[in-house]
């Protein structure tokens, strides 16, 4: 009819002036990401990255999500540390097969743009970019009116990296006698939310801001502790000593993530009293009587990652690791028997 008012974009809830200010506002902050080898700038269809020289370079990729531990960032209104999060895990996934990380690119969907929430999430991706030596060169924001609730959003992110094929780390090498070293992890760092929000948030009724003298800290400051970030540090460690395997202990736990790495004939047994799991896990168990499997199925209940050393690596290597401010601990041994894992109990 001719007196249907004109619609636009905006009237179906896109802003690209919204997207403008916001392009505008976070420029310069992913610059300060750049490496060398970066040959584009912000906003390019494409990012490009000159790969450096190489013998016989092998590009290692990741790629995942926050998961449902945005929930908790949207309960807070922090939207800082998840960006992090994303580049700390992304990074973690690579550098266990002996890669540098190069570049990074980032999707956020979200149902309304709002400028300051989406400096806070490059805030955070930057950061971790920076704090691993790779270039944040691109990535995707998409305003979906309608798809999100309202002041939510999703947060996934993409990693490249390299390594010589000489220094690819497969865990074929690992075997009987190897030793297993620990590296403390920050918390739940981004696995096992759904569980944790059901436990704290639905069944104990706790908000964000409740303060658990357990923890010494807010529910919500507890949930959004950064995952620890260990490529400078597992790097460093290369230059000292043969890794064997390295297994990022993420969704799946101890169990599923270092059978990852084991080759066929090879056991691994953890001994569970060699490291003091954080506060966080006994509280998960006992508030949701959650079985000890299943803990140890859904959580990395205090280990972020798991190095795998000859016997003769085990002092240079937790020498190293100190040197980088990791909590390292021995953590067990390989020996022969059917490739899985065993959690060895905890002394009474």
């Amino acid at each position: 009819m001719a007196d249907k008012k004109p619609l636009s974009y905006a009237d179906a809830g896109v802003s690209f002036e919204a997207e403008s200010k916001a392009m505008q506002r976070i420029k310069g902050i992913m610059q300060t990401t750049y490496r060398s080898e970066v040959i584009s700038d912000v906003g390019s269809f494409g990012g490009l990255f000159a790969l450096g020289t190489y013998k016989q370079p092998i590009l290692v990729s990741s790629t995942d999500s926050v998961g449902t531990k945005l929930k908790v960032a949207f309960k807070a209104d922090k939207h800082d540390t998840v960006g992090y999060d994303i580049v700390a895990h992304c990074g973690n996934d690579i550098v266990v097969q002996g890669a540098e990380p190069l570049f990074f690119l980032d999707y956020i969907g979200i149902g309304k743009l709002e400028p300051s929430v989406f400096e806070q999430i490059i805030i955070g991706l930057t950061s971790g970019c920076r704090q691993i030596g790779c270039a944040l060169i691109g990535g995707e924001t998409a305003e979906l009116p309608g798809f999100y609730a309202p002041g939510e959003y999703d947060l996934v992110g993409t990693i490249v990296g390299v390594v010589e094929r000489s220094a690819l780390i497969t865990g074929e090498s690992i075997g009987p006698g190897d030793k297993l070293i620990g590296l403390a992890s920050t918390g739940l760092h981004t696995n096992g939310y759904s569980l944790a929000r059901r436990i704290l948030f639905d069944r104990c009724n706790y908000d964000v801001d409740t303060y658990l003298p357990e923890l010494s800290s807010t529910v919500g400051e507890e949930l959004l502790k950064t995952h620890k970030s260990y490529v400078k540090s597992i790097l460093e460690l290369r230059n000292v000593c043969d890794v064997k395997g390295i297994a990022h202990i993420t969704g799946g736990g101890l169990p599923a993530n270092l059978t990852r790495i084991l080759p066929e004939g090879c056991h691994a047994r953890i001994q569970m009293q060699s490291w003091d799991v954080p506060h966080i896990f006994a509280i998960l168990q006992r508030e949701g009587n959650v079985e000890e499997a299943e803990m140890y199925r859904v959580f990395n209940m205090g280990v972020g990652i798991v190095l795998v050393v000859a016997p003769d690596s085990i002092s240079a290597a937790l020498e190293s690791l100190s040197a980088s401010d990791e909590s390292a601990f021995l953590l067990g041994d390989i020996v022969s028997g059917n490739k899985g894992v065993e959690l060895c109990p905890r002394h009474s």
